[in-house]
């Protein structure tokens, strides 16, 4: 069985990512492990960690139900703010054969100013798919 992890923010749940879900499903049996880093969100000008956690763990949840609901076998959590922490985190408790990262677009996303898809593939040595995508709309 194939175990994923994917790693995603403002992107998580969106059609892109769930479409890939899907095509990973249509493979054979699969997991899928979420998780999705604590990152200040611009247009909150009040930040502090609690609250960027709490709107981290709404979109974990609204997306393991969009998985779900898909008949994704899925778990996750809230990770560290800095994404390679939070994915060497998650490493540190369960395997995975893949990485899943998406991202917003390049120009808008700090993951690929800081060249994430290729420092995740060089630091960790699994496979990266990496997915660009609209931020979502948090509810």
């Amino acid at each position: 069985m194939e175990r994923y992890l994917v790693v995603a923010n403002r992107t998580l749940g969106g059609e892109h990512l769930l479409e890939e879900v899907e095509r990973r499903m249509s493979s054979g049996p699969c997991q899928f492990h979420l998780v999705v880093p604590v990152t200040h969100m611009a247009e909150h000008a009040a930040w502090n960690e609690g609250h960027s956690r709490v709107e981290a763990r709404k979109r974990l949840d609204a997306a393991m139900d969009r998985f779900r609901e898909l008949g994704a076998e899925v778990t996750g959590e809230v990770g560290d703010a800095s994404p390679v922490q939070a994915i060497r985190d998650a490493l540190r408790h369960e395997d995975f054969d893949k990485i899943i990262l998406s991202t917003l677009r390049p120009g808008v996303s700090r993951w690929l100013k800081l060249d994430l898809p290729h420092r995740v593939e060089r630091e960790f040595g699994l496979p990266v798919t990496h997915l660009v995508a609209e931020a979502e709309r948090v509810s």
